[in-house]
C-alpha cells in the first residue's frame, strides 16, 4: 500500500465458493492486488466448510492488511436452505474480519450494480466487464472474484463520494 492509499478486502460469501478480491487505491486511482476464490468441497460437513471460509479469509487479511472490507447486504431468498447455508458463509468470512480488527462494510447488490454500470438491474456479465475496465484487468476471472471486486470497487466509489459530500 502506497502513501495515503487504502486497501479494501472484497468478499462475495458462498458455502461452496467464497470469491475475494482486493484493490488498493491511491489519489484516486484503483489497482487489482489479488482476486480468487475460496473452494469447499460440497462432501466435506458444514462445521469443515465454514472453518475454510473463516481460515482462507484471515489469512487474505493477514497477508494484505486490509483497511476495511465490503460485502453485499443480505438479500432473501426463495428457499430457506440456501439462505441459511449463505447466512452461514457469511457469518464465517464476517467472523475472520471482526477477529481481526477490519471493519465491514455492507451494501445492497442493486447500489453495487448501480456504482460500477449505471444501472441497479444490470446483469452479471455488465459488472464484471465494468470491474475489468475499473481495475484495467484484460484475463476472465471467476464471477464470484468478480462480484467480490465489485463490491470493493462500490465501497471506495461511496467512500469517494461521501467525502465530496462533507459526510462522515
Amino acid at each position: 500500500m502506497g502513501a495515503g492509499g487504502i486497501v479494501v478486502l472484497g468478499l462475495d460469501p458462498g458455502s461452496r465458493c467464497t470469491g475475494y478480491g482486493l484493490v488498493c487505491e491511491v489519489s484516486g486511482q484503483v489497482s487489482l492486488l489479488e482476486a480468487g476464490t475460496i473452494r469447499t468441497e460440497r462432501e466435506t460437513d458444514v462445521a469443515a466448510r465454514l472453518g475454510l471460509i473463516y481460515s482462507g479469509v484471515a489469512a487474505l487479511i493477514e497477508r494484505h492488511g486490509p483497511s476495511e472490507a465490503a460485502v453485499e447486504s443480505v438479500f432473501v431468498a426463495v428457499n430457506s436452505a440456501s439462505a441459511i447455508k449463505l447466512g452461514q458463509a457469511r457469518g464465517a468470512a464476517l467472523a475472520a474480519c471482526g477477529v481481526a480488527g477490519v471493519p465491514v462494510f455492507a451494501y445492497e447488490p442493486t447500489l453495487v450494480k448501480k456504482s460500477l454500470v449505471g444501472a441497479g438491474r444490470a446483469d452479471k456479465s455488465q459488472v464484471a466487464f465494468m470491474v475489468g475496465r475499473v481495475l484495467g484487468c484484460r484475463e476472465a476471472m471467476a464471477k464470484d472474484a468478480s462480484d467480490a471486486l465489485a463490491v470493493a470497487v462500490c465501497h471506495l466509489n461511496r467512500k469517494r463520494f461521501l467525502k465530496l459530500c462533507g459526510a462522515s
